[in-house]
């Protein structure tokens, strides 16, 4: 299917992705269409063997051979100076290009039978929340592609981690399940972790998905508390905002945690949990399917809790930063 021009939406330990042949330009360019992507944001190009480097990359600095030999297959996306042979359209126009070697048997064996790399975004609608499930995908591009392969729900539940390997100094391009401290121990080095990695800033120029645009937003109106606080002065802050709009009419669900839920439904607060703080893991790997869900229950406004950015938590701010609406800074 891969290797006829077709497009097959497959699993991997992230997210869903949507795949194309990297080689086929024509295919590529339906992986735009389809998805309403963006033609600057550039796709992400998944292997099987490290030996396919040779033909995507200009060259691998020893670096990314760390990465290769320590780090792969898993959630870690690499990105190098691209061949000069490599399609453009992949990269959206840069003479760069991010490679990762996914670490889910489904999406490894597709590699392997469609005998290419394959180029992949997220299988969703052009910033809608990534699909964690085959329903997922079906909801969003049901009809628009050729294939899902369904292999149940993905294991981390957001993008994998995108390190820029091009200059002189690793730079984090986007957070994801491989934290800043597990990279930096691969690499052996410092990383230069931006205001945009965090999603404060959005790039000029997309060199990697995620960078640029607004994504993993749902439909209903999202309101991010991002302060700082012990849990019971966030959980205030979060009563407050609430209790403005619930005043102004609004129908207002909480995005909470395990440790909060009860206590917003104690206040009269409709309240969902997210996951647990104990495990941050938990929470990245609900949170775009209880972003999905928020369209589905009738609310206006949903009102998410933050998280501190450690480890996995530096991944979910950024992904709530991208998909807010509207961030509280300060009460």
């Amino acid at each position: 299917m891969i290797k006829s021009g077709g497009l097959v939406a497959f699993p991997t330990e992230t997210v869903y992705g949507l795949g194309a042949d990297s080689f086929n330009e024509e295919a590529c360019a339906k992986v735009f269409q389809v998805k309403k992507r963006p033609r600057d944001n550039p796709l992400i190009v998944h292997i099987s063997n490290v030996e396919q480097l040779h033909g995507i990359a200009q060259s691998v600095p020893e670096v990314g051979w760390k990465v290769a030999d320590r780090a792969w297959p898993g959630p870690l996306t690499i990105v190098l100076k691209k061949s000069r042979d490599f399609p453009a359209v992949a990269t959206g126009g840069l003479d760069s290009v991010g490679v990762r070697m996914p670490a889910h048997p489904v999406a490894l064996r597709l590699v392997e039978m469609s005998d290419t790399p394959i180029g992949a975004p997220s299988a969703n609608l052009s910033g809608r929340p990534s699909p964690t499930t085959a329903k997922h995908v079906v909801d969003d591009l049901g009809g628009k592609i050729d294939m899902v392969l369904d292999a149940g729900e993905t294991f981390f539940g957001v993008e994998s981690t995108i390190v820029d390997l091009t200059g002189e100094t690793p730079n984090l391009l986007r957070p994801g399940p491989f934290t800043v401290n597990e990279l930096e121990s691969v690499l052996g080095t410092k990383v230069r972790v931006s205001e945009v990695a965090k999603g404060w800033a959005e790039a000029e120029v997309a060199g990697a998905p995620g960078m640029k645009y607004r994504h993993y937003a749902p439909s209903t109106k999202l309101v991010l508390i991002d302060v700082t606080g012990d849990a019971e002065a966030l959980k205030h802050s979060v009563l407050f905002v609430s209790d403005r709009y619930r005043a102004s009419g609004e129908k207002v669900l909480v995005l909470a945690t395990d440790e909060t839920v009860s206590a917003y439904i104690r206040e009269g607060h409709n309240a969902i949990s997210m996951g647990t703080r104990s495990n941050l893991y938990t929470v990245a790997k609900n949170l775009y399917r209880e972003l999905r869900r928020v369209d589905s229950l009738g609310v206006s406004i949903a009102i998410c809790e933050p998280f501190e950015e450690r480890g996995i938590g530096l991944a979910i701010m950024n992904r709530l930063r991208k998909a807010a609406s509207v961030s509280v800074l300060s009460l």
